[in-house]
């Protein structure tokens, strides 16, 4: 395998995996009713309330507001469900990066901005809405884990962009 085929095989497999990661963080924010009381019963079983009880009084609180808003507030979880489109529509702009990398950096770049921003999103919106710090940094491990992968396919598609060319196996015309 050359090393343009390699590096190219590389930055797909883990364009994939982001994708896939992100496409999951969209799909379960639409279910989130039905999710938080299979959570709050999985802890329950897993005896959390005895070793975790902040994150078992938390998940309770958000449980019970879901439930409140599900039954006389429905439209606020339509909220969740753009969030959740969100997530769907920025995975389906990773094809241009896995089809032609070089030319489409910029996606993979957007999101590494993206990632960034969630870091201060919490920051600020996070104490706005009463989140409880720890929960905070959870969310913003998103980011932190998000750039991880998104800074190595940069990284890839830097090396994959200073490859020269094998124009004679093309006929003369480039491609990646």
């Amino acid at each position: 395998m050359s090393d343009r085929a390699a590096l190219l095989k590389g930055i797909r497999v883990r364009l994939v995996v982001f994708v896939v990661c992100l496409v999951l963080s969209g799909v379960t924010a639409f279910p989130l009713v039905h999710e938080l009381h299979w959570a709050e019963s999985a802890l329950r079983a897993l005896s959390v309330p005895e070793h975790l009880p902040a994150l078992m009084g938390w998940i309770e609180r958000v449980r019970r507001g879901l439930d409140t808003a599900d039954a006389d507030y429905p439209f606020l979880l339509y909220g969740t469900d753009w969030l959740a489109f969100a997530h769907l529509v920025i995975a389906v702009a990773f094809h241009g990066p896995y089809r032609d990398p070089v030319r489409n950096i910029w996606v993979v770049e957007f999101g590494m901005i993206a990632c960034v921003g969630i870091v201060p999103l919490a920051l600020v919106c996070g104490p706005l809405r009463g989140i409880p710090f720890w929960w905070t940094l959870i969310d913003m491990s998103f980011g932190v884990f998000g750039i991880i992968p998104l800074y190595d396919v940069r990284r890839r598609i830097k090396r994959l962009e200073a490859l020269p060319v094998d124009t004679a196996r093309t006929g003369g015309q480039c491609t990646v």
